[in-house]
């Protein structure tokens, strides 16, 4: 675990720089163009550089995120229009691009959030924290679903992990409206996010319990922290980071839900459709697992009955019941 978190956290966090962030130059004419090509050549494979007419054209890709940042050419001061609420680190870096550029022409930067996050989470990272707090709720649940639970039918499994899901999301709808107000609407919306990419994880877990035992713990760790947290986009986006990382972006279930988030509180539902699919997509790939794991489980378990004397029975379920206690001991001490 020390080894996967360091190479996980320190390869993902340690040294972001933009590679091919979408920016705009707003402005007509040749003028424009040549200024967008300047920025372009200076800056390499950091940036890709476009050009758009006018302001508003520039607003609407903002707010449908195609591009991070937009810079205003015209005869007063510069203006570089963002939209934190996507991402404030990615802000950052924009801003540390243009303020230089602006200076070139003797004038201040003036920027202008066009959507920024709500006041009672400045940065836009409070998402982030809000998908480390489900995925400890759906991950620690794991273990008990998985171990203690094992000598459950597989349908009341099933409705336990379709409950405990549905409590971790409502908590976590919890922290993000009446506890910490990340989310002023669409609070239910939010739930629903949260209760789809919990029972993802607790699907795919608790299936994979089946065949890993003790050591599903540290699968699922490394599945929904290290590379989850990771390339969810919540402290940088993927144009910040390695090509591992950014790829992940594109598919994992923790980007899904940030982004996801981040679509139905920010920006009006812009391709919210697309990061729901990723959560269900998910989701459905525990629905499997958990098939497989549910047949295995049953031949295993007539494989056993057949085989082993009855005098040993007392003996295995003690060694059962001791192998279940220092699991959920290993999940709780994570």
């Amino acid at each position: 675990m020390c080894v996967g978190m360091g190479l996980a956290y320190l390869g993902a966090f340690a040294a972001p720089e933009p590679h091919h962030l979408p920016v705009a130059v707003v402005g007509s004419g040749a003028e424009a163009k040549v200024f967008a090509q300047t920025v372009k050549d200076k800056a390499g494979d950091a940036l890709d550089v476009r050009t758009v007419d006018t302001r508003a054209t520039a607003i609407d890709q903002l707010k449908t995120r195609k591009i991070d940042g937009a810079y205003v050419l015209g005869d007063r001061a510069p203006e570089l229009i963002v939209a934190s609420a996507g991402s404030d680190t990615t802000v950052s870096v924009v801003e540390k691009i243009f303020t230089p550029v602006a200076a070139q022409q003797g004038e201040p930067l003036k920027v202008t959030d066009v959507a920024p996050p709500v006041s009672d989470d400045p940065t836009g990272q409070g998402l982030f924290f809000l998908l480390v707090a489900v995925s400890i709720g759906s991950y620690a649940s794991v273990a008990v679903l998985g171990g203690a639970g094992a000598a459950l039918r597989t349908r009341t499994r099933a409705l336990l992990v379709a409950g405990v899901s549905g409590v971790v999301g409502l908590i976590g709808a919890a922290f993000a409206g009446p506890v910490f107000h990340l989310a002023h609407t669409g609070l239910w919306g939010l739930w629903g996010m949260a209760w789809v990419y919990s029972a993802g994880i607790l699907l795919i877990g608790v299936g994979l319990h089946t065949f890993l035992k003790r050591w599903t713990t540290l699968a699922v760790m490394v599945l929904f922290v290290m590379l989850n947290f990771t390339s969810s986009g919540g402290v940088f986006r993927p144009e910040l980071q390695n090509g591992f990382f950014g790829s992940l972006h594109a598919f994992w279930n923790g980007a899904g839900f940030v982004e996801g988030a981040r679509s139905l509180l920010y920006f009006e539902h812009y391709d919210l459709g697309r990061y729901v699919w990723t959560l269900v997509a998910w989701l459905a790939v525990g629905a499997v697992v958990f098939a497989v794991a549910a047949v295995a489980g049953h031949r295993q378990e007539r494989a056993l009955a057949a085989a082993a004397p009855v005098e040993d029975m007392g003996v295995k379920d003690v060694e059962d019941e001791e192998e279940v206690e220092e699991e959920l001991e290993e999940a709780v001490g994570v």
